[in-house]
C-alpha cells in the first residue's frame, strides 16, 4: 500500500505527482490518484502496479492543529 503524501511515478507513462487520493475496488484493483506539482495539469487516477514511489522523498504532511477544516464551508468557483 502507497502512502498518501509519497512521490510516485507512472512508469509508463513518467507522469508523476504526490499521491492525494487512494480508491480500493470490489474486484482487488487498488489505484491512486497523482496531483503533479505544476497546477495546469490535471491529477491523474493509476493502478498501484504501474507506480514506482521515491524512497527518499519523506510523504508530505499536512499541520492540521488549527483544525482540519471540517467546520469551514468548502469552497466555491
Amino acid at each position: 500500500m502507497i502512502k498518501l503524501g509519497s512521490y510516485a511515478k507512472d512508469c509508463i507513462t513518467n507522469f508523476s505527482g504526490v499521491v492525494t487520493g487512494h480508491a480500493e475496488y470490489i474486484t482487488g484493483c487498488d489505484q491512486y490518484l497523482l496531483s503533479p506539482k505544476n497546477p495546469d495539469k490535471e491529477p491523474k487516477w493509476f493502478d498501484e502496479q504501474r507506480l514506482d514511489v521515491d524512497p527518499i522523498l519523506a510523504p508530505l504532511t499536512l499541520d492540521n492543529s488549527n483544525g482540519s477544516g471540517a467546520d469551514i464551508p468548502a469552497p466555491v468557483k
